[in-house]
């Protein structure tokens, strides 16, 4: 067991919203120690999306607090752009980086203490870390681990691609839905959108895609499942370049055989298919602020603070905008407390 640490907060994670939250306890001058798994801050964006990845929503719903994206930077930006955007935030706010590869297995409040106890591992030596804080953040994301399937022969080597069938297609009406929200209830927006997306791109059902009962917006803040900005699929799809099949039901070698009986040979699966959180695993205590799932049981906007200083960061599906307004609230919040 290492040496104990102790520090007024703790944040576990060290994404876009693990990183708004460190700013802006730095800015408030709160002292806080940042965990993060991986060996770089924004991992997702550094190291596991692909080169030609853009933003699909206008830059000034991305922006962490404290730090506008520069003007010369394009509306729409790219995977480079972002990540030279968050390193230099990072940088501005003095985020400090020896504390990545800490993967956090424990946390639990110590009543007696008044204070949370944080067990991490050091994925460098292997020894378990202690911490202790007033506070702690769970800033792990809504993407935090990988959720793959299971389909009666897969492999865990195999990879598919994979899109939901039941999904919205929307292109600029996506900012257009966002300006409007701000103004317009939630429900208003919601039908508006629908009904845009379904003059451009029409009845869509005969191409195996079929549109939710739900809106575009209201299936993003319940289920998290965000509607595709189309750049050409949908052109591809009318084509016949791109086939949508129905649910996998089995896979034998290089055959998959689908819900509809019908089966044909692929190369290449690739799973798009989303993630899950973990948090559970590893919080106890946590039923006062998260789900089973690791999402807020509170709705938005009142989602964000729990219990015993406990507090949540980026998880209310609301995107990075989401997570600007969750780092300032928790901030001021604690700043009112120490």
């Amino acid at each position: 067991m290492a040496e104990q640490t102790e520090t007024t907060v703790i944040i576990v994670g060290g994404g876009p919203s693990g990183l708004a939250t460190a700013a802006y306890l730095h800015h408030l001058s709160i002292p806080y120690i940042l965990l993060e798994r991986e060996d770089c801050f924004a991992s997702l964006w550094q190291k596991y999306s692909y080169d030609r990845v853009h933003l699909h929503l206008a830059k000034q719903f991305c922006e962490l607090p404290l730090m506008p994206i520069p003007q010369n930077y394009p509306t729409y930006l790219s995977k480079n752009q972002f990540t030279r955007y968050l390193n230099d935030y990072v940088s501005r706010f003095g985020i400090d980086p020896t504390h990545c590869r800490r993967k956090v297995e424990t946390a639990s409040y110590d009543e007696i203490a008044g204070k949370w106890k944080i067990g991490a591992r050091n994925l460098k030596s292997g020894e378990i870390e202690e911490y202790r804080s007033r506070f702690l953040v769970v800033a792990t994301g809504e993407t935090c681990d990988a959720s793959v399937p299971k389909v009666e022969g897969l492999r865990v080597s195999a990879a598919r691609f994979c899109t939901r069938r039941n999904s919205y297609i929307i292109e600029g009406m996506a900012y257009a839905g966002l300006v409007l929200v701000k103004y317009l209830p939630f429900k208003w927006v919601d039908s508006m959108v629908t009904i845009m997306s379904k003059i451009v791109f029409g009845d869509l059902t005969k191409y195996g895609i079929q549109r939710p009962k739900e809106g575009p917006f209201a299936l993003k803040v319940k289920y998290g499942k965000y509607p595709v900005i189309d750049v050409g699929t949908l052109h591809k799809i009318k084509t016949g370049e791109i086939q949508v099949l129905p649910g996998i039901k089995s896979v034998k070698g290089n055959n998959v055989l689908f819900e509809n009986g019908k089966e044909y040979p692929f190369d290449v699966m690739v799973f798009a298919t989303g993630f899950k959180r973990s948090t559970r695993e590893w919080l106890n205590g946590y039923d006062s602020l998260l789900t089973d799932d690791g999402l807020p049981k509170q709705s938005f906007p009142n989602h964000w603070k729990g219990q015993n200083g406990l507090y949540c960061a980026g998880l209310a599906r609301r995107g990075l905008y989401g997570a600007a307004m969750d780092a300032q609230n928790i901030a001021h919040d604690i700043k009112t407390l120490v």
